[in-house]
């Protein structure tokens, strides 16, 4: 491999804002996992390990759930968020998962991470508001997070079957579109090097 190319696959780590083993979310990361490019490779980490953000606690060191997803993060290439919308919002977990992750303030793991979005929801307008307020989060983190393709799968209750298996074939057309797209946006923000 020549020093200027980047390693592949790319690690990404995906996780979902829901903690419903049957969330639709969960159900998107595994499609992504399953129609992923071989450029990349994605993990997952599982947003129940990781409790609520309390100062006092951080203060003692982290909690090992939060001291894992640290971890899970700094050793990937990228990250991909799956996100609910709760009330035209983020979810709490969705969002206390990113405080923890921000910590500390300018030397987090999330400190020039590239990132992407994704979301499914039953309602019609799929994830739009809870993308657009992760976005916000990102000012903050540092994070740099793919502008375009979105993906935003609405109706989700008429597009994945009963074992979570992404069935709709112009969303599993549109989430390998948006893959490569964020396969390309990863290779950018690559350091080169030996």
């Amino acid at each position: 491999m020549a020093p200027d190319e980047p390693r592949l696959p790319m690690r990404i780590l995906g996780f979902a804002g829901s903690l419903r083993v049957g969330s639709y979310n969960r159900a998107l990361l595994r499609a992504a996992q399953e129609l992923a490019p071989e450029s990349i490779a994605i993990d997952t980490f599982d947003l129940a390990q990781v409790p609520l953000y309390n100062a006092d606690i951080e203060a003692q060191g982290d909690p090992e759930g939060v001291a894992s997803f640290k971890h899970a993060i700094s050793q990937s290439d990228a990250v991909l968020m799956a996100t609910p919308e709760y009330n035209h919002g983020v979810p709490g977990v969705m969002k206390n998962a990113l405080d923890w992750a921000s910590r500390p303030p300018r030397g987090s793991v999330l400190n020039g991470k590239p990132a992407a979005i994704i979301g499914a929801s039953p309602g019609a307008t799929g994830t739009a508001r809870g993308q657009s307020q992760l976005r916000q989060t990102f000012e903050f983190t540092n994070c740099y997070a793919m502008p375009q393709p979105e993906l935003l799968v609405f109706r989700a209750h008429e597009k994945f079957d009963a074992q979570g298996r992404l069935t709709d074939q112009p969303t599993r057309q549109l989430l390998r579109q948006f893959l490569e797209a964020f396969a390309a946006w990863v290779a950018r923000f690559k350091i080169r090097g030996p």
